[in-house]
């Protein structure tokens, strides 16, 4: 649909949401032309900002009228490139929606919009003695309709695990307008699990029930500071092996301490390889027993210090540098991709040291920074984009990343989504009849294939899209098992 042929939709939103919630100005909306993944822009047809499910519904309806191609968007933190506009549709934006509706500690749940921000929950229960677990780095401005999205997980998802494990309910406008709620007392399918972590391809977010978490009784955080980072490896594998499951630990590579020293003078260790950052929680008799043996533990594995916390201030303190690794290499890189893929531990130093060649092949620096207990890779890869063929490079080694971690058995992401970024990655991992199966689902809820089109499938399939590299029937179709829409 041409930008022309918008002008009517667009009428339609400002008598239904008014012309303060509606944006067509060209250069208001290059605002929105990308998320946090700003090597992919779009710039949008249209935007409108509701502040109700009602009016999310009511735009929902308006687009599946005219035929319009529609893309939720929270904060714009993504980083894979999932809420990237339509020239020929509609963003939707929920940032207006966010009220904190209720909380019900006797339940220990909060129900809250979806453009609240994540801190902000924690925030307004922590002085009751409860706080929201799920922590990504940039919860201080990312909203919970992106992580019901995404399935964000964070620093602490070792140990209390991503979104999906604290999403107790769900209310969605579907593809076609209506209004659902969700739960995880529904019987029959988990609907509600198949919703988070859809990245918006199965409708949009309007209201989310979240689980509280009590604040443990004791938190002690440490961090210890390696020669290099294969010193720090084994310290993780050991910690891990020991029996030990902290909320967190999460390693940094120099190049990674050094961007972060440059943006917040954090003040790690003076000549570190590598710090590894380990959090402990829970019982204090339990915290002080782990704190022991993982002290014991880095020393063995050759740190050579150790810094303790165990004041807010001071573990603060030890988690600036790490909280702001992302937008810190900004300071010592013009340019950079921040790429997300997951390996199995054991796998860490092999793919770690096989990244360093690829850096040293190509010419691009690479800092890594990474939850470390569980393989979640976050290797920030930096280029000069004004030096010709930088950014093709440091594509190519983003790319030869990703095929390391599946290669070792692990994942094209772990948390960041597959959005527009890793689509071409996803036949690498899943076979024809997985990717087909995977879409069957999301024609399920999502027929005309509106809501979010162009994201984590390569090439569309089914629900009416342009067929992609299968001709003829789906095997699918042919056996009675599904309907081609």
């Amino acid at each position: 649909m041409s930008t022309k042929s918008l002008d009517e939709p667009a009428r339609r939103f400002e008598e239904l949401l008014g012309p303060g919630s509606v944006v067509t100005d060209p250069v208001r909306l290059r605002t929105y032309e990308c998320d946090g993944l700003t090597h992919h822009r779009v710039t949008p047809g249209v935007v409108v900002l509701p502040e109700s499910a009602e009016q999310v519904a009511a735009v929902v309806r308006i687009c599946n009228e005219y035929g319009l191609p529609f893309v939720a968007r929270g904060a714009g933190t993504g980083l894979s490139g999932g809420a990237l506009p339509r020239a020929d549709g509609v963003l939707v934006v929920t940032s207006k929606m966010r009220r904190i509706l209720s909380v019900d500690l006797p339940n220990r749940r909060a129900t809250v919009e979806p453009g609240v921000t994540n801190l902000a929950i924690t925030e307004a229960v922590r002085d009751l003695g409860y706080y929201y677990a799920p922590d990504p780095s940039s919860q201080q401005v990312c909203t919970i309709g992106g992580n019901v999205a995404e399935n964000s997980g964070g620093a602490h998802c070792l140990k209390y695990g991503f979104t999906v494990n604290h999403v107790v309910g769900l209310e969605i406008v579907t593809p076609d307008g209506d209004i659902v709620e969700l739960s995880d007392t529904d019987p029959g399918y988990d609907l509600l699990g198949a919703f988070v972590g859809s990245e918006g391809t199965l409708g949009i977010t309007t209201k989310v029930v979240v689980r509280l978490s009590r604040l443990p009784e004791a938190v002690t955080t440490l961090l210890a500071a390696f020669e290099d980072i294969e010193r720090g490896g084994q310290a993780v594998s050991a910690i891990i092996g020991g029996g030990i499951v902290p909320a967190a630990i999460e390693m940094m590579d120099a190049l990674a301490v050094e961007a972060a020293e440059a943006a917040v003078a954090c003040a790690y260790p003076e000549g570190a390889g590598a710090v590894l950052i380990v959090e402990l929680d829970g019982p204090a008799e339990e915290v002080a027993h782990q704190f022991g043996e993982v002290t014991r533990i880095c020393r063995e594995s050759g740190a050579f210090e150790i810094r303790v916390a165990d004041d807010p201030v001071e573990r603060a303190s030890i988690w600036r540098g790490r909280k702001s690794a992302f937008a810190a290499v900004g300071r010592i890189s013009p340019a950079y991709i921040v790429q997300d893929g997951v390996v199995p531990r054991t796998a860490l130093p092999e793919v770690l040291a096989s990244i360093d060649a690829l850096s040293r092949e190509y010419g691009i620096r690479v800092a890594n920074v990474f939850h470390a207990g569980d393989g979640n890779l976050h290797p920030l890869v930096l280029f000069d984009d004004a030096e010709p063929g930088a950014g093709e490079r440091a594509e190519i080694v983003s790319g030869r990343i990703l095929d390391l971690c599946i290669e070792h058995g692990g994942s094209i992401t772990g948390e960041h989504g597959v959005g527009v970024d890793k689509s071409r990655y996803m036949p690498k991992m899943f076979s024809d009849d997985d990717l087909n199966t995977m879409q069957l689902v999301r024609c399920a809820f999502d027929p005309r294939g509106l809501s979010n089109p162009g994201k984590i499938f390569p090439t569309p399939r089914l629900c009416g899209e342009v067929p992609g590299v299968r001709k003829g029937v789906h095997p699918l179709v042919e056996s009675g098992q599904a309907e081609h829409f």
